[in-house]
């Protein structure tokens, strides 16, 4: 299959709205009308509904995973390296745009850790041990996320230096980190004035 078609695959994959159709699944308020109007995980999670959360988590990372694992598989030989990349950074912007929520999405957290996990387990690995440190010590989700997105690309160089990461991936995973960077410009704002809320504090604008 193509590098077009992969990529737009990946992004139609990558608007799948999951925090949308569980909390329809669950008869709880569309997570865009309250919190932080964000179709994400940390938002579904503001209706106490924890289960509900998590299946939001796991759908929307599933959906990532699967757009890199297609690509994998289905990519051209001669450009697979660069397919398997661009499919990564469309699963990411298509959860961050959705084309069925009229490209108003979510941060891509979720999603791109499902696109670390099957570009590299242990570069996903690394990412998920970054955010849940500094979640744990500083109770910033936002802040965990930035760091975790700027690890992950920091790693992903270093791992195509040691020759075991091509290095079309390492520029998507910089791109995705890049990207999510983008998105939290609230909450980077917020930061620095001190008005972003702490996980467990029931107010902020740190949702995924």
């Amino acid at each position: 299959m193509s590098t077009v078609a992969l990529a737009l695959l990946a992004y139609v994959l990558g608007s799948i709205p999951f925090a949308v159709i569980v909390s329809r699944a669950f008869t709880l308020p569309d997570p865009r009308s309250y919190g932080s109007g964000n179709p994400g995980a940390t938002n579904v999670l503001r209706t106490g509904k924890k289960a509900a959360a998590a299946l939001t988590l796991l759908g929307d990372a599933f959906k990532g995973w699967l757009a890199v694992f297609l690509a994998q598989r289905m990519a051209e030989s001669g450009s697979a390296a660069f397919a398997v990349a661009v499919a990564a950074v469309a699963a990411t912007l298509g959860h961050m745009y959705p084309v069925f929520l009229r490209f108003r999405g979510g941060k891509g957290v979720s999603t791109a850790s499902g696109v670390l996990l099957a570009l590299d387990p242990w570069l996903a690995a690394g990412a998920v041990a970054t955010w849940l440190i500094i979640a744990f010590f500083f109770r910033f989700s936002s802040l965990a996320a930035l760091v975790a997105a700027a690890f992950a690309a920091f790693f992903a160089f270093f791992l195509h230096g040691m020759d075991r990461f091509p290095l079309a991936g390492a520029v998507g995973v910089a791109a995705i980190a890049l990207m999510i960077a983008w998105r939290h410009q609230a909450n980077i704002r917020n930061l620095i004035a001190g008005t972003e809320g702490r996980i467990g504090g029931g107010s902020g604008s740190a949702q995924h």
